[in-house]
């Protein structure tokens, strides 16, 4: 081996016999002198083996190993070689040190790693670079390709314009009418003893959409915070609160209706009248649960339970409960109407959830969403008239007896699920006509729930207008005025 006092003499049994030359020009060719052939390049310290196989020829030529670093030694001091060997290191038996070589660098394997791939593999990846299906480095190499290969770049503006043409990703929500379609089809071949009544479809859809999206949610997104936006009737205003506030919030509201049913009511019998009074005193009493710190799944359950609760009693009491009248503080409405109004509650706060997690939600069933709309614009003319009476809008041009035909407005909600709506203008007791109609408004379904939710300011929707200009706007402020906390 090679140590500090220089090579060791080479061990005959480590090569072939004198004369036998490997043939692969280090060692040359025979060596008839019979002297021991020199290695080409450095001396080396070779790999540990076995000595069976100790015996073969000089192997060729591997790459250097980096040489072990040894502690300097005082001059004058041997080193524990040089003490042992009974020759000692200048002893005419060892081979002449050879002048050291410039020390060889093996940068095959170096090379090979930084040398960027070929315009063939380059080529190969543009399907996948097309469908973003790369990774970030076959990205940058293709991309950088790209900027100096004109025939790749126009094979890859090909690749992306063949994927604009592919189907549009859609999200993993199921149809919203699939379960109202797998209903139908299984009460059709088996019609159900006790009905669910067509006004309460809408809302045991819609909350079992948003209990859907509730399923798939863990404790962390219960906490997400969610801001609550309404129109009070001169701004916008909001609340802020979280995911398992708003849970919360429907579940208290909801308990309106049930005590109308003869249902327990979640804040017991003396609850507050008002539905923003109900929804404090549930967040005061249960911090926890309005804070998303609470258990969540208990919150879900009991929402959904009251939920499943209300269908129920609707369903078994069959058409005598649909005109009970139903208190919501400053309004009452009758069962019929309020399960929509409630329904309406659902989709507007499922939608605040979806956007606080970051996840799409879709419009209601077109039959859903049309009689939500229509709810609402059967309100629009009490609407008017009370703000008309706090004086924030304009007063009425022509009144007409109960009954009669008067100034309307022509409602239009586009696209599925919408329709066409006349809005008495100047008093809730006058029909709307056609033929009367002094202004005309559209607007797609987003845009009415976006307005009707007080998400934004009426002035600010995005809708189609023709006609009157005041009756417009006293029009499109009273939607946004149907919304509250």
């Amino acid at each position: 081996m090679s140590g500090a006092g220089g090579p060791e003499r080479y061990d005959p049994g480590d090569i072939p016999e004198y004369g036998e030359g490997s043939g692969d020009g280090r060692d040359g060719p025979g060596n008839p002198s019979g002297t021991p052939p020199e290695p080409a390049g450095p001396p080396r310290i070779p790999t540990p083996r076995n000595a069976a196989e100790d015996t073969s020829g000089w192997p060729g030529l591997l790459p250097l190993l980096p040489e072990p670093e040894s502690p300097e030694e005082p001059e004058g001091q041997e080193s524990p070689e040089e003490a042992e060997s009974p020759e000692g290191p200048n002893s005419p038996e060892s081979p002449a040190e050879a002048p050291p070589l410039p020390r060889q660098t093996d940068t095959s394997e170096t090379s090979a790693t930084h040398r960027p791939p070929s315009h063939d593999v380059l080529r190969s990846l543009l399907g996948a670079w097309a469908l973003t299906a790369c990774s970030p480095d076959e990205t940058a190499a293709v991309e950088a390709h790209l900027n100096h290969c004109t025939s790749c770049a126009e094979e890859a503006l090909r690749l992306r314009e063949a994927v604009g043409l592919l189907h549009a990703e859609h999200n993993l929500d199921l149809d919203p009418l699939l379960r109202s379609r797998v209903l139908a089809g299984c009460l059709g071949r088996r019609p159900a003893r006790i009905p669910v009544p067509g006004w309460a479809a809408a809302y045991d859809a819609e909350a079992a959409r948003l209990d859907a999206l509730l399923r798939d949610m863990g404790e962390a997104e219960w906490r997400a915070p969610v801001r609550l936006k309404w129109y009070d009737g001169r701004r916008l205003t909001g609340r802020d609160t979280t995911v398992a506030g708003v849970i919360g919030h429907l579940m208290v509201v909801d308990g309106v209706v049930a005590a109308s049913l003869g249902l327990p009511d979640p804040l017991g019998d003396h609850a507050p009248g008002s539905l923003a009074a109900r929804t404090e005193a549930y967040w005061h009493a249960e911090p926890d649960a309005a804070g998303g710190t609470g258990p969540s799944t208990l919150l879900r359950e009991l929402w959904r339970e009251q939920g499943h609760a209300l269908v129920r009693t609707v369903s078994f009491a069959g058409r005598g409960a649909s005109d009970l009248s139903v208190p919501f503080g400053d309004f009452t409405l009758p069962v019929r109407d309020a399960f929509l109004d409630r329904a309406f509650e659902c989709w507007v706060h499922a939608g605040d959830i979806a956007e606080a997690v970051d996840y799409p939600y879709e419009l209601p069933g077109s039959a859903h969403l049309k009689a939500m709309i229509d709810l609402c614009a059967r309100l629009l003319p009490d609407a008017l008239a009370q703000r008309r009476r706090a004086g924030l809008a304009a007063p009425p041009r022509r009144l007409v007896e109960a009954g009669a035909p008067g100034r309307t407005l022509h409602l239009e909600v586009e696209g599925t699920g919408g329709g066409n709506w006349y809005i008495p203008l100047d008093s809730p007791a006058a029909v709307g006509t056609a033929e009367e109609a002094v202004a005309h408004i559209a607007l797609d379904p987003e845009t009415f729930y976006q307005l009707a939710a007080g998400h934004v300011p009426p002035q600010e929707a995005a809708v189609g207008q023709l006609g009157d200009v005041e009756a417009i706007r006293d029009v499109l402020f009273a939607t946004a005025s149907l919304s509250r906390l």
